[in-house]
């Protein structure tokens, strides 16, 4: 005859989905950005289509449900935010951007737009996680308004340089990916992400 158990249970402590998160976004900006910047060919330059889907967005997305659990409502709200941001972008480049025609470049422009109005205040609380994650929404604000603006003005020479913007913003954050992963294994800090310092103190995405 079995004893029934009153003591709550107790849940096992759920790995950092924030280096997937980081590592997803930087993926699918990165093959975004060379586009942009003229690195790819005509042919090649969809390539970020697929991966906008399954990794910057479904893969980013569920990084953002995740840290609910861990109850991070900044890594939750940024995560779930650019994942959706990717699945958004891709299908309006698979369903819209064909028959948008010349008007293509405005629809990008007013979606750069509302997503640089919400990086801006992301960007002012990731002063209160650390110095790596405040990088990636400080290089990733400047790519969003380069880009916002050469698309509002047609002007390829702007986006271009929003390119290489973005692949700054790339690089960024696969060093808070790779750090997240790397530190995370270790237990202690082996690549260093800076501290705090807006007015707070937190220490993880």
């Amino acid at each position: 005859m079995s004893v029934p158990d009153d003591r709550p249970t107790v849940m096992a402590a759920a790995a950092d989905p924030a280096p997937l998160g980081l590592a997803g976004f930087a993926l699918t900006t990165f093959l975004l950005s060379a586009s942009n910047a003229g690195w790819m060919t005509a042919a090649s330059g969809g390539a970020w289509i697929g991966y906008a889907f399954a990794y910057g967005g479904l893969a980013q997305l569920l990084a953002g449900m995740w840290e609910f659990r861990n109850r991070n409502v900044f890594g939750a709200t940024a995560f779930g935010t650019y994942g959706s941001f990717w699945i958004g972008l891709g299908l309006w480049a698979v369903l819209v951007a064909p028959a948008a025609g010349p008007k293509a470049g405005k629809d990008v422009g007013w979606i750069l737009l509302a997503f640089a109005i919400f990086n801006t205040y992301m960007l002012l609380w990731s002063t209160l996680v650390n110095a790596a994650v405040f990088g990636v929404f400080l290089t990733l604000e400047l790519t969003e308004i380069l880009l916002f603006i050469g698309n509002f003005a047609s002007s390829s020479g702007i986006v271009k340089f929003g390119g290489y913007v973005g692949v700054l913003t790339a690089l960024v954050a696969w060093y808070a990916s790779a750090a997240g992963v790397v530190n995370g294994m270790r237990g202690a800090p082996l690549l260093p992400v800076g501290k705090p310092f807006g007015f707070g103190a937190r220490t993880t995405v």
